[in-house]
């Protein structure tokens, strides 16, 4: 069966999210906003799933490992099957998941902590609820105006990272892999699909000192 269509409007653009980006760093004052920079990363650049980003602990962000990733468990996984999102696509994810990575840790969480959590008086360290991750991803939309973030979700993030992993040179079997879709022509829905703003399309996966995987290692999942 086909997969269903992709409505290209529901990706964001290369310059909207370096925008974002851009915006959640300059209000680095707070620590939601820190943690919002870290949520917004896990969804638009790493194509986690909000129930994914939600469940996470800190052990599963491997941000130390000599091949930086995200183990997604079976725990939190769609269809139980757990994989492995690469942290190396990108050098600017990974230093961001880093930082609040040790972030997390000053606070004093513990491996089996959750990753992205409650910063409130009283319930720090809870595990946020996808509602709550749902409006916090709205919130780092803001600048993009109302219209626009009437459009977008947490899972448009996904559908980002998908279209922009592929228009960037990873491969089908690499993005089916990081997304953990269940067979090829759901991926192959995002090969054609980027709405970009005329710009060259591929550099938000620009690789920063961290080298693909040789073509003899390909068959192995990352």
């Amino acid at each position: 069966m086909n997969a269903k269509p992709l409505d290209a409007i529901k990706i964001l653009t290369r310059s909207e999210i370096a925008a974002v980006i851009a915006d959640l760093k300059r209000k680095r004052r707070s620590v939601n906003t820190r943690q919002n920079l870290a949520l917004f990363r896990l969804a638009t650049c790493c194509g986690l799933r909000v129930s994914e980003i939600v469940g996470l602990n800190l052990s599963n962000v491997k941000v130390r490992s000599g091949r930086p990733h995200i183990e997604i468990p079976a725990r939190i996984a769609k269809r139980k099957k757990p994989r492995r999102v690469p942290l190396w696509w990108d050098a600017g994810t990974l230093a961001d998941l880093q930082s609040w990575t040790n972030e997390r840790a000053s606070q004093g969480a513990g491996p089996n902590d959750p990753f992205v959590c409650s910063q409130a008086k009283g319930t720090r360290g809870k595990h946020l609820s996808v509602r709550n991750a749902q409006a916090r991803y709205k919130k780092c939309l803001k600048l993009l105006g109302p219209e626009r973030v009437a459009m977008l979700s947490i899972h448009c993030g996904r559908h980002s990272f998908c279209s922009h992993a592929m228009a960037g040179g990873r491969t089908l079997a690499e993005v089916r892999d990081a997304a953990g879709h269940a067979n090829i022509s759901t991926t192959s829905i995002y090969l054609h699909v980027v709405h970009d703003d005329g710009e060259q399309v591929g550099s938000l996966f620009d690789f920063q000192g961290f080298s693909r995987p040789k073509p003899a290692s390909a068959s192995h999942q990352v």
